[in-house]
């Protein structure tokens, strides 16, 4: 059965709108800033919130249609929610948590033992860990033996050490439910790994919606771009020659780009697209950013290099001069008034 769900509803300052489709084991992910109304479709979905118009459907079942007056209470929608902070009863134990939304006890034991939580059944939710907490707020999700699985921030309430480990495990979970799954990030990189498609959303609005290599290879705009990890650089176009665009980038450097463009453009490049080393003769990547390394921040077994306006990845001393690299064919041209 696939979640479908459109709806159009004023916010503070400005209107949210959404048309999906989430198929039967396919995982959607909406990704973007706090305040951008990513909750607001969880919520509409879930029966927290009355659109002013819209409809919500999974399979056959009708749960909302705002034209013909009809919206089922959210009690009795199948519908399974991970809040953010997972929003655990502490008043009650690991098993009295899940079983708060199960039809029956026998299910309940089966999940305790599906998160491997079984042992934990008697233990007051402040006494568990942040991966423990996700797994008895996703049991008692499931617990409602739900048609579709609403996850809100499901990461964000975890430390750093534990977030990567569970991000595996939620993986694995999201992928043997057969559910149509619905998650809500801030997060670029869970969205992911966790989802099949990810929708970037600003200001209640989908600005792109596709797998997530094509929001890295192919970004409709410069939001959607430094979303997913690209860099600005802002500059203005002097020329085309051999095919390729120049840009007199503000910073006093040259930038070359296969993309076309006129007047004030945004060069998008992602780090990862970045060399970083001493200068080399009659090297093929046209553009060079030779400098001073302003900043390195170690991140695991590598560090995050600023040369300039340009950050990229390597191992490097401080206070080296360094030159950043990168192909004509690496960047994309924006308008310089494109995106938000």
């Amino acid at each position: 059965m696939a979640l479908r769900v459109r709806f159009t509803h004023p916010l503070r300052s400005f209107v949210a709108s959404a048309e999906l489709t989430v198929s039967r084991g396919e995982t959607l992910a909406l990704v973007g800033p706090s305040g951008a109304g990513k909750t607001t479709t969880l919520r509409v979905v879930a029966g927290l919130l009355r659109p002013q118009s819209g409809t919500v459907t999974i399979g056959e079942t009708v749960l909302l249609d705002t034209q013909r007056g009809h919206d089922v209470p959210p009690e009795q929608r199948r519908v399974g929610y991970l809040f953010q902070e997972y929003a655990l009863f502490p008043h009650l134990d690991v098993f009295g948590n899940v079983r708060f939304g199960a039809r029956d006890r026998s299910r309940v034991d089966d999940l305790l033992e599906r998160f491997r939580i079984g042992h934990l059944a008697r233990v007051r939710v402040n006494e568990l860990s942040g991966g423990e907490r996700q797994r008895v707020a996703l049991a008692r999700a499931l617990a409602r033996d739900p048609a579709v699985l609403l996850l809100d921030e499901p990461l964000s309430a975890l430390d750093a050490h534990t977030r990567a480990g569970v991000r595996g495990e939620l993986f694995g979970l999201l992928h043997s439910l057969a559910l149509p799954t619905l998650l809500v990030t801030h997060d670029f990189e869970d969205a992911a790994t966790l989802a099949d498609r990810v929708g970037v959303i600003s200001d209640g609005r989908i600005l792109q919606l596709g797998s997530p290599m094509e929001l890295v290879s192919v970004p409709v705009d410069p939001f959607v771009a430094t979303l997913t990890g690209a860099m600005l650089l802002a500059g203005c176009v002097v020329g085309r020659e051999d095919g390729l665009t120049e840009v007199a980038l503000d910073n006093g450097f040259t930038a070359w780009s296969a993309d076309s463009g006129v007047g004030r453009v945004h060069v998008a490049v992602y780090p990862w697209d970045v060399s970083l080393g001493p200068a080399v003769q009659g090297d093929s990547r046209l553009n060079h950013f030779t400098g001073a390394i302003t900043s390195i921040a170690p991140i695991g077994n590598r560090v995050r290099v600023q040369v300039g306006p340009v950050v990229a990845r390597l191992e490097l001393r401080p206070g080296a001069i360094a030159t950043a690299s990168f192909k004509a064919t690496a960047t994309r041209l924006f308008p310089a008034d494109s995106g938000r």
